[in-house]
């Protein structure tokens, strides 16, 4: 059985998720601040693969809607090599196109402010965040379902 840890990375924060290929279920984790460097980014997830006992990661690859790599899939693939060479784990890519809209539709709407007025900005980072780390699952949901019907990534 192996033990994965999802990721949304973004400019702003990484979404998390963990599962397994055993059990074959992915769950929000947390969502963590970006680093200011790759190389702290590292040492904040080697800090969650060490407590989560993981064996490997998905980073989720932000393709084009044609399927090809732009500038943002580009710094996902190399973000993801650096955090293989930093933590000596395998790290395999996941298409991730259309998991953000997944992961706002299946926490929902933001939550109005106070009186119904807009919501404030802790809400909305708190939103966010959730969403991230909804992402990052569904991303994992995508690659345990792969691996279960033995599909290539």
């Amino acid at each position: 059985m192996t033990r994965l840890l999802a990721v949304d990375l973004g400019a702003r924060r990484i979404g998390l998720a963990v599962g397994d290929d055993g059990s074959g279920g992915a769950v929000a984790l947390r969502t963590i601040p970006r680093a200011r460097t790759v190389a702290d980014d590292i040492v904040a997830i080697d800090r969650i693969v060490v407590a989560e006992r993981i064996d490997a990661l998905i980073v989720g690859l932000p393709l084009d809607r044609d399927g090809s790599e732009g500038p943002q899939a580009q710094l996902s693939r190399a973000w993801a090599e650096a955090v293989q060479a930093g933590l000596g784990r395998p790290v395999g890519l996941r298409d991730e196109r259309h998991s953000s809209q997944l992961a706002e539709e299946r926490v929902g709407r933001m939550p109005r402010g106070r009186s119904g007025g807009p919501p404030t900005a802790a809400q909305r980072e708190r939103h966010r965040q959730r969403v991230d780390r909804e992402a990052a699952a569904i991303i994992l949901e995508a690659e345990l379902r792969a691996r279960s019907e033995g599909a290539d990534r």
